[in-house]
């Protein structure tokens, strides 16, 4: 597994906000408060989560890595988890100085972590003393072979090419080409 495409595709969820109710206090009030990428957590799931606890889940959702960070360090975010990409933003968040240190009396299940992936998380968050990794993968290009090669048989299909070549993926226009919209998610993927 190439490093670099780990650390961009690791998703940390930060729990303890500086400034935010320690686990015992979140459950005397019974809210815990949620700043994560849409989908990435099944509402069947927070439902089941308040079912089991008593501790209702306010899910709110950010559109890119760069506006989690404008809010965390505005300050006052209200958040009590959130889930940045481990690199660059994590690492720039716990410098900063952004998250309280996890309580790992309280994480029961923390033994059963990928070793390597909590190694490969030290250099976001030394000692993992502010974050758990709670997925990650990589970028990548899909796309349909067979309809690609209707467009253009030539296409260069095991290529980069097929997005950074303006005359090849200008063959694509009609049915449209997507790109991610954020520097931490391209820039890796083209070097």
């Amino acid at each position: 597994m190439h490093t670099v495409k780990f650390w961009a595709g690791t998703t940390a969820l930060c729990l303890g906000l500086l400034g935010i109710a320690a686990p015992a206090a979140l459950a005397q009030r019974k809210v815990v408060n949620v700043y994560n990428w849409s989908d990435y957590i099944d509402p069947k799931v927070l439902e089941a989560f308040t079912k089991d606890t008593g501790v209702k889940v306010n899910y709110d959702v950010y559109d890119s890595q760069e506006v989690l960070e404008a809010k965390l360090t505005a300050g006052k975010s209200g958040y009590d988890v959130v889930g940045p990409t481990a690199q660059p933003f994590l690492a720039r968040q716990v410098a900063a100085g952004l998250y309280q240190p996890l309580d790992k009396s309280k994480l029961k299940n923390l033994g059963n972590l990928d070793p390597d992936i909590m190694k490969a998380m030290v250099s976001a968050d030394p000692n993992n003393a502010h974050a758990i990794p709670w997925m990650w993968g990589t970028n990548g290009i899909g796309y349909n072979v067979g309809k690609v090669k209707n467009i253009a048989a030539d296409a260069p299909v095991y290529s980069m090419k097929m997005i950074l070549d303006p005359a090849t993926v200008s063959k694509f226009k009609a049915c449209g080409v997507m790109v991610l919209d954020a520097p931490t998610d391209v820039f890796p993927t083209v070097l």
